[in-house]
Order: C-alpha cells, then structure tokens, then sequence
C-alpha cells in the first residue's frame, strides 16, 4: 500500500443499458447479476489489498449514497463526493482530484468504475501497482483491454513507443480513437496495437488538474473554487450553483484526446466486461448446452436456444418453449423482450419513455 495512492470510484450513473432491470433509482452498481454481491460490492471488493477502505473515494448522486453505504458500510461517510447532478466523467474526475489536491498535494488517483466486471483480480492489483509506478514518472496512464472481437461500441487507443524506463509493458499513447465503424474495427483487431478505452485511469492530481488548466480552464477555475472551499460554510449552496453552470464532457474527450504524457499499459487477459447490454452477458456467464442464459429462480425451456431470461420476482415461473435468439427481462412494471443482438436498442427504448414523459418506467 501506498500512504499517497487513492482510488475514486465513480458510482453515479443512471444505468439505462440494463432496462428495465436497472432504473434510475436502481442503476445497474446496485444491482445483483453474478451471486449475491452487487457491482458496486465487487468494485470495493477487488480494491483491497491494494487500497484500504479510508483510502476510496466514491463519486455519487445524493440519492444513492444510503443504498451505497449499506452494501459497503466500510468507507466513511466523508470520502461520498456528492455530484448534484450529471456534468459528465470530466467534472467528476476533476472535483476528485481537486479535494484530494487540497490534503494531499502529491496523491496519486486511480479512476475506476463502479458496474464493471473484472474476473483476474490479482491481475488487476498489479496493473494497479505498476499504473502507480507509471504515474509517479509524470504519466496520465490508462488501461487498455486487449480486443476479442471487432466492436464498434467502444473507443480505442493506439499504442506507440513503449517506455523501456519500466521492466512490464508500457506504452505512450499515439492517439484515442473514437468508436469505429465496423470495417475499422476489424482493422483495429488486425493491427494488434489498439486496445479498448476501459475508462480507468491513474495519474499524480497536480498532473491531471495541470490538464484541466491547460484544456478546459473556465471548468478548472469552478473546480479550484469548490477544492478551497470544500467542507467550510455554505459549501453544498456553493457545490450546487457551480455544479448547474458547468458545461457536461467527458474526460476522455474534454481532457485525454489531447493531453500530454499519455500512456497505456495493456491489460491483457484481464477478464474485463463493461457489462454495457443484455447481449453482453453472454460473453460473461456460462451458458447451458444449447446456448441460453437462465437468471430466473424458477423456469423452464424446452425446444429453444441461445436466450437469456431475467426476472426479478423469485415467484415468477417463465416458460420458453420453441425460441431461439431471445432475449426476455421482467420486472414488476415492464418486460423486454428483444432479439439476440438488439439489445443495444435498448438505450433508444430509454429515451422514448423520457419523450413521452413516463418517467414511472425510467
């Protein structure tokens, strides 16, 4: 362990992928898909031995920090970061590090996720490990997944040089690519020097809010704001007005795409999934013999292949006979049912209920 080494998780989203499974006040970290520890639980879980409970940082909407508190009841209640509303990745991570800057001018933060699902855990410590060693160097680094397939559904980034100051792979970043097309992609996969954007990030606070004041200073000045005054009198009132002028980015396109010292340290065989869709799961859970995904207590499935069912009533008895390439998620209110492959859709299906104003199914 390391006495200046902090993890952030952040843990605010609204998780729209997983409908209707995950809602707004149910988002896909509180949820249980994989046994009976939730995706934020896991998150904390990987965390140690690496960091200790005093030592996390989590980033959240107000409404969540209960429900989060009582799934992990380890962290104190002073490192909740509260995000008064959604800004997008680059006004979270630059508030972390400001308040982190204010008590301990030389912390390292490694920005992680709170709904991934990362299955080599003593891999992901020492990536950890050697990301802090990167960092410590004056490097932004991130960690790059090593592509199984073709997808158009995340960035990229294109691996150069490789740091020879470091005895594990190392390497600067030649660019961030967005999401490609599909023939793109196929080329990224060919090239074996492209790796998948994980979002997670490690780097020294001053270095990254150096960023912030080179690329995006009218964000830096509220952020810098917020870290002087942070806990002192009228600070929520404070948060709460700075927070609605602040223009929504994300970090990787407000700060990462052009920023210097950038590098990627391959995270190969990780085990990683960002668990972004229904689909998803099949490249995540063991199926049965003919193919299908069965998350529901009682059920049963005659003559059909290559299906996924979810349903979150324990009392429910779904039936699936003569189906191939389905997939059915029920809940108390709604039911899903789309074709294997079309669950990507899903965010669409979001944003029709958000037009339509039934916010009672959002």
């Amino acid at each position: 362990m390391h006495d200046n080494y902090f993890a952030v998780i952040m843990a605010g989203g609204g998780g729209t992928r997983l409908w209707p499974l995950s809602r707004q006040l149910k988002p896909k970290q509180l949820l249980k898909l994989f046994g009976e520890r939730t995706f934020f639980q896991m998150a904390v879980d990987r965390l140690s031995p690496v960091f200790t409970p005093n030592h996390i940082l989590v980033v959240t909407v107000a409404s969540q920090v209960a429900e989060l508190r009582q799934q992990v009841d380890s962290i104190p209640l002073e490192n909740y970061l509260i995000e008064p509303m959604p800004r997008g990745t680059a006004s979270v991570v630059g508030y972390a590090a400001e308040v982190l800057q204010q008590t301990y001018p030389d912390a390292v933060m490694a920005v992680l996720t709170s709904d991934h699902i990362i299955e080599n855990v003593p891999l992901f410590h020492t990536l950890l490990e050697n990301a802090y060693a990167v960092a410590q160097n004056g490097f932004l680094v991130t960690l790059g997944i090593q592509p199984t397939f073709p997808s158009t559904g995340y960035g990229y980034i294109h691996k150069g040089e490789k740091l020879s100051a470091f005895p594990f792979s190392a390497h600067l970043v030649q660019s961030f690519v967005e999401k490609p097309d599909l023939e793109r992609a196929k080329q990224y996969l060919a090239a074996g020097s492209y790796y998948w954007n994980s979002g997670m990030f490690v780097w020294n606070t001053k270095n990254i809010l150096d960023e912030f004041n080179r690329q995006m200073p009218v964000l830096y000045s509220s952020l810098e704001v917020l870290g002087q005054r942070y806990g002192k009198e009228g600070y929520e009132t404070l948060l709460a007005e700075t927070w609605e002028k602040i223009t929504p980015q994300t970090i990787d396109y407000g700060i990462m795409e052009h920023a210097r010292q950038v590098a990627v340290i391959p995270a190969e065989n990780l085990g990683w999934s960002d668990v972004g869709s229904w689909d998803s799961l099949f490249e995540i859970i063991q199926a049965d013999d003919n193919g299908n995904i069965n998350l529901a207590d009682s059920s049963i499935i005659q003559e059909s292949s290559n299906c996924l069912i979810k349903t979150d009533d324990d009392k429910k008895m779904i039936v699936l006979a003569g189906l191939d390439d389905i997939i059915i998620v029920d809940t108390r209110d709604a039911l899903l049912i789309c074709r294997k492959g079309q669950s990507q859709r899903v965010r669409e299906i979001v944003n029709e209920l958000k037009e339509k104003k039934l916010d009672q199914f959002l």
